[in-house]
């Protein structure tokens, strides 16, 4: 499994739709976003794990997917980060 953060905005107006779309997903699929909503950042952030980003698409609702963003995330060992250095010298 991968590993990605999506970042999904919208608008006020478009915010309960939004949420009611998530839900609609099931439960599940809304326990995994935070919401800057209540803050005026009306935005869902999630870290999603699927084998590919394809699927993690299928959990932001279809009008805000040309919005949303979607990265593959990546951890690096102190070892990479040593070889990278060696490479940089």
């Amino acid at each position: 499994m991968e590993r990605y953060f999506v970042e999904s905005p919208h608008t006020p107006e478009e915010c309960l739709r939004a949420l009611d779309e998530i839900l609609a997903k099931g439960p599940g699929n809304l326990a995994k976003y935070e919401w800057g909503c209540m803050a005026g950042d009306h935005t869902g952030y999630a870290i999603v794990e699927a084998p590919h980003e394809s699927e993690v698409k299928e959990t932001i609702p279809n009008f805000l997917r040309g919005k949303a963003r979607v990265v593959k995330l990546n951890r690096f060992t102190p070892e990479q980060i040593r070889e990278y250095h060696k490479k940089s010298a």
